[in-house]
């Protein structure tokens, strides 16, 4: 026969484990997703920053050659001209951007079809980059494409977009304008739609006129989405590989041969512990710009 003793025991216990069970389960949830990113992720960050130090052609074992790659590319004219062209295209893609974004955002919150005019927005970001990088050799020929048709036809002398290394650049920095601009959009309308009307009614009152409202309360309110969208800008033009190598191949004279390009020059080289510390350093020079940026973008929100 059970006594009371025993039957308490049992029932604490059972209490226990059930505590136990409950306590796993939230690790079991989040298993899969820690599971698949130190597959895909985690270890392939920590392979190549162990590959940054070596020198490794896909074969063999690994040769310890320390710090040396670094060296190599931090003295590499090559390796800062495409730095340098990477930075240029920063400079024309992100600002624009982001202006060009917050002022179509502003536009659309309150208009009509507002949904209509964001899918419209974004299809240039959904669209096959390959296509569109055909379609933009097509329009900005020099001798036949329709953009400088357009400056011939209003007297305007006809411009080498493809052919020269400065036009070349602006060419590109369009294109990546033309796709990525409606993502941004789309990402400040979210943004936008978490400031309460009654914050601007409120500046209405007090005889705030729109450009004071959007000074004062829009961006200042926006600041977090901003710095988001700035970092994603940061991060695609730095990343870029497939508009250059299709629109110029990163001609002229290697004048829109991006960071993106200038790596892919080592893994098509087999030279791939070159390649995994040049992955490294452009790791930390977005990261600086990307920090840079945001506290730039900070300071203006705690003004």
């Amino acid at each position: 026969m059970v006594t009371v003793t025993e039957a308490m025991a049992a029932r604490r216990e059972a209490r226990t484990s059930g505590r136990r069970r409950v306590k796993a389960a939230p690790y079991l949830f989040v298993a899969p997703f820690v599971l698949v990113f130190a597959a895909f992720s985690a270890y392939p960050i920590f392979f190549a920053l162990q590959l940054s130090f070596t020198n490794w052609h896909g074969a063999g074992a690994l040769k310890v050659v320390g710090f040396a790659n670094y060296r190599y590319l931090l003295a590499s004219p090559d390796f800062w001209q495409s730095m340098a062209t990477s930075g240029v295209l920063w400079l024309l893609v992100v600002p624009a951007q982001v202006l060009l974004a917050l002022t179509i955002a502003v536009a659309l919150r309150k208009a009509r079809f507002r949904g209509l005019f964001s899918a419209a927005l974004i299809a240039p970001f959904v669209t096959p980059l390959v296509a569109m990088a055909q379609v933009w050799i097509i329009l900005f020929d020099k001798d036949f494409g329709a953009v400088n048709h357009g400056l011939t036809s209003l007297g305007l002398p006809a411009v080498g977009w493809l052919t020269t290394s400065v036009w070349a650049k602006v060419t590109v920095a369009l294109l990546v304008l033309w796709r990525t601009t409606g993502y941004a959009v789309i990402l400040l309308l979210a943004g936008l739609s978490t400031i309460p009307s009654d914050v601007y009614e409120a500046a209405r009152i007090d005889g705030a006129g729109a450009w004071h409202q959007f000074w004062s309360i829009t961006v200042p309110l926006v600041t977090r989405t901003l710095s988001f969208v700035v970092v994603i800008g940061t991060l695609t033009v730095f990343q870029l590989f497939a508009e250059p190598y299709v629109v110029t191949g990163g001609g002229p004279f290697n004048g829109t041969r991006t960071a993106g390009l200038y790596l892919y020059k080592h893994i098509t080289n087999s030279d791939l512990g070159l390649g995994a510390a040049n992955s490294m350093l452009l790791v930390l020079m977005v990261l600086a710009l990307s920090v840079a940026s945001i506290r730039l973008l900070r300071s203006r929100e705690d003004s």
